[in-house]
């Protein structure tokens, strides 16, 4: 028989090995629970060209900018603070390649004022904007009316349903390139006689004096955030931050900024 002395050892020893065991897992719990939060966290690529001002561009010092990089921004800022667990980064690309790295996974997301094309083989979000496809001469030309555009020199951004919009054009031979600056720049040097883009960008360039603007639209659609087909598990979650932002004094905030002020 165990004497009181044994006994009483024995259980303080049981209670040491419990209440280590308990601190153990104590501490297990916690690292998992951790782990599990920080595995938890997505981390999701959002293509930009910001060669469409006023929807993307530059600063002087080369920070991204723009109606789409603002509501870009909101829309992360909101599923964080709605129980989603994501981060985000944004990458700059040529336009004419942002579908493609959606589809081979290269990146998420692409918020780049892209309208429906039923070649983009991609998923379209909710529209967050309406837009048209216009034609844009020089302020000097004798162009007046879309009908005068049959068999001139057109030119339209790569990849854009502005470029799609061109090639309908009767006659027209159509300069397609990546960067819409560079379009500009040549049709106000008159190495081209008018440009198709959206009614948003065109008026910002309007704005400069240096252009007009055609009256009509050569196509009128709306601009969608772009993923890659079937991605529901990230869509849905932006459709209704989308919804958000639509409802929100911000919209209005920033469509006077970016795009009504122009």
């Amino acid at each position: 028989m165990k004497t009181f002395n044994q006994i009483f050892k024995a259980a303080i020893a049981a209670s040491a090995t419990l209440s280590l065991t308990a601190c153990s897992s104590g501490t297990a719990s916690s690292s998992s629970a951790s782990a599990a939060s920080s595995a938890a966290a997505q981390n999701i690529v959002i293509a930009i060209s910001p060669d469409y001002p006023p929807f993307d561009s530059l600063t002087a010092d080369g920070k991204l900018e723009g109606f789409d990089y603002d509501m870009g921004e909101w829309i992360f800022n909101w599923l964080d603070n709605n129980g989603y667990n994501y981060t985000h980064e944004w990458k700059q690309m040529s336009f004419d390649t942002i579908v493609s790295a959606i589809q081979t996974d290269q990146v998420d997301l692409g918020i780049s004022g892209f309208t429906y094309a039923e070649d983009r083989k991609v998923l379209f979000s909710d529209p967050y904007y309406d837009s048209a496809q216009v034609a844009v001469v020089a302020a000097d030309s004798t162009i007046s009316s879309k009908d005068d555009l049959k068999g001139k020199k057109i030119g339209a951004q790569l990849g854009s349903t502005g470029e799609t919009c061109a090639n309908e054009i009767e006659g027209a031979t159509v300069q397609a390139v990546e960067d819409m600056g560079v379009i500009m720049e040549t049709l106000k040097s008159g190495g081209i006689d008018a440009a198709i883009l959206d009614i948003a960008v065109a008026e910002n360039y309007v704005a400069t004096g240096n252009f007009k603007k055609l009256d009509g639209s050569l196509l009128d659609e709306n601009v969608y955030v772009i993923a890659k087909e079937g991605n529901t598990d990230l869509m849905t979650p932006v459709n209704k931050a989308l919804a958000a932002f639509l409802a929100s004094d911000d919209y209005d905030t920033y469509k006077a900024k970016w795009i009504s002020a122009k």
